[in-house]
């Protein structure tokens, strides 16, 4: 199984995607987990551009992007079937996963879009209170707005390609933890 979660920082994607993953057997593989892995190991280009958005609270570019989700998806673990969180994040991010997996033979059973506001992602990404490899805070209001700016300009088509393709599952992520998870676990049993 193939489940992608979706929505803007803040949101509980990788709360409800680490539970989802974990009762399915299925691997978690989270956007923001591998830019740190690469910042935190990797002492290559690769490695520079991922401690630098860091650093800046930006994503990391899209080409970029791709090279680090192209090597993680041909490793042996997630051949039978993944949890997605936070990629992809744009109209040209959710392209280069779809050519991906058609090269595959695979294809995407979910994705679960958790709706929040933007009050409510900044309110708990403030609260998280996330530091960078280096030991400096994250998130500042600032930083977080400007994040969930670049998110915006690419909600919509991303949505409308998965609901296209009949996948999409809308989820009001306002909800209890235990509650969200209900919802996705109904959906995933049908």
């Amino acid at each position: 199984m193939y489940i992608i979660f979706y929505g803007p920082e803040g949101s509980g994607k990788s709360t409800q995607a680490k539970q989802t993953a974990e009762v399915l057997g299925l691997p978690y593989l989270g956007s923001g987990d591998l830019v740190r892995k690469y910042a935190a190991s990797d002492s290559g280009i690769m490695g520079d551009i991922c401690r630098e958005s860091l650093a800046k609270g930006h994503y990391v570019p899209d080409s970029e992007m791709f090279v680090l989700w192209k090597n993680r998806l041909k490793e042996p673990d997630v051949q039978e079937g993944w949890v997605l969180d936070g990629f992809p994040r744009n109209p040209s991010q959710a392209d280069f996963l779809e050519d991906k997996l058609d090269k595959y033979g695979k294809k995407i059973d979910y994705v679960f879009y958790l709706d929040v506001s933007e009050e409510e992602s900044i309110k708990r990404l403030l609260k998280r209170g996330r530091r960078n490899p280096d030991g400096k805070l994250h998130d500042t209001p600032d930083k977080i707005k400007e994040r969930l700016k670049l998110y915006k300009k690419g909600e919509e088509a991303v949505l409308e390609l998965y609901k296209d393709k009949g996948v999409l599952r809308h989820i009001n992520g306002e909800q209890s933890i235990e509650a969200i998870f209900k919802e996705i676990m109904e959906v995933i049993k049908k």
